[in-house]
């Protein structure tokens, strides 16, 4: 036997028998502030972190508010107010021509007249950059020059060119007094166009089949998707030659005997702008700033463009631009002078 007593082991009743104390086994002394000051530092973090939220949602509403003030407040016309002191007014006409958009008849009409009303103007010009669009609204800002400069006969209107006056443009620009353009511009199209497509050939290899119903014989005339006929071609060419007429007799009324006799002018042919002040389509070299300074002899230029707001660029181009490319594209387009 040994002389070393080995303990033994107690038996399994007297572990089970012996009370919990209520404290970890492997506690060390102090562990009881320890956990206060986690718990305080766990406090210190959310109250942080509720507060970095607060700043967040405080910029946040603040950026919301600006926002809110910046439409309500560029929600108006955007034309200039009354200025004091002589001066030269501009106005804008940049983009394709159409209804509802910044180069409407309604816009520019409105940017005019308020320019015409102006006490300080000493003239107005008509910056265009436009290749065509609706001859409808070309019509009207054309109509509504003419009326303008025999209200206010001692205010003339010079239109200058930048990049482009085509078509509905030139339609435009045929009412102002004299033209202006770039050497390089390009000026003229003096013609109408009606454009679609056909998907009947298309339908028929699919073996789509196109139920119609109409009332009126006429009512389907340039259907895309049935077969165009002769009535529809001469029915079309007929007012389009109307049309183009209208669009003739008022560059005629508009530029007078400066338009020199050439078959090709109202061909629907363009020109550089050199080529168009050759051809009495124009009458002379310069811009905004020469003209104001030289011609009109007021180089203080104040811009009465009437300005789209923060909602009407945000509707126009992802809303209206996106469902008027749609319809172009699949339905028959209608009269354009492009």
């Amino acid at each position: 036997m040994s002389d070393q007593l080995t303990p033994e082991t107690p038996p399994a009743s007297e572990h089970a028998s012996t009370p919990y104390s209520g404290k970890p086994a492997a506690a060390e002394p102090g562990w009881e502030r320890a956990a206060l000051e986690r718990i305080a530092l766990a406090a210190i973090h959310e109250q942080r972190a509720s507060r970095r939220w607060k700043i967040f949602f405080r910029f946040f509403f603040l950026f919301l508010l600006v926002l809110v003030w910046c439409v309500f407040h560029f929600s108006g016309t955007g034309v200039a107010a009354s200025t004091s002191g002589r001066h030269t007014a501009l106005v804008t006409l940049d983009g394709e021509i159409a209804a509802g958009g910044q180069a409407s008849a309604d816009s520019i009409d409105t940017a005019l007249e308020s320019a015409f009303e102006d006490s300080g103007t000493a003239g107005v010009i008509l910056e265009i950059n436009s290749p065509g669009g609706s001859p409808v609204q070309a019509g009207m800002m054309y109509n509504e020059i003419r009326r303008l400069r025999a209200k206010y006969p001692k205010i003339p209107l010079y239109v200058v060119v930048d990049d482009l006056c085509a078509s509905g443009g030139y339609y435009v620009a045929a009412a102002a007094d004299k033209i202006y353009v770039d050497k390089a511009s390009i000026v003229g199209s003096i013609g109408v166009l009606m454009e679609g497509f056909g998907f009947n050939s298309l339908m028929d290899k699919l073996g789509i089949e196109r139920r119609l119903h109409i009332s009126g014989e006429n009512k389907a005339l340039f259907d895309p998707f049935s077969p165009e006929t002769d009535k529809a071609k001469q029915y079309a060419q007929t007012m389009l030659d109307q049309i183009h007429q209208q669009f003739i007799d008022a560059v005629k009324q508009g530029r007078g005997t400066r338009l020199k006799d050439d078959p090709d002018l109202f061909s629907g042919l363009f020109w550089s702008g050199a080529k168009s002040v050759d051809l009495g389509l124009a009458d002379g070299f310069g811009d905004t700033g020469y003209v104001a300074r030289e011609v009109i002899k007021a180089p203080d230029v104040v811009d009465f463009t009437v300005k789209e707001n923060f909602a009407d660029r945000v509707a126009h181009r992802f809303g209206a631009s996106l469902g008027a490319a749609a319809v172009k594209t699949l339905m028959s387009g209608g009269v354009q002078l492009q």
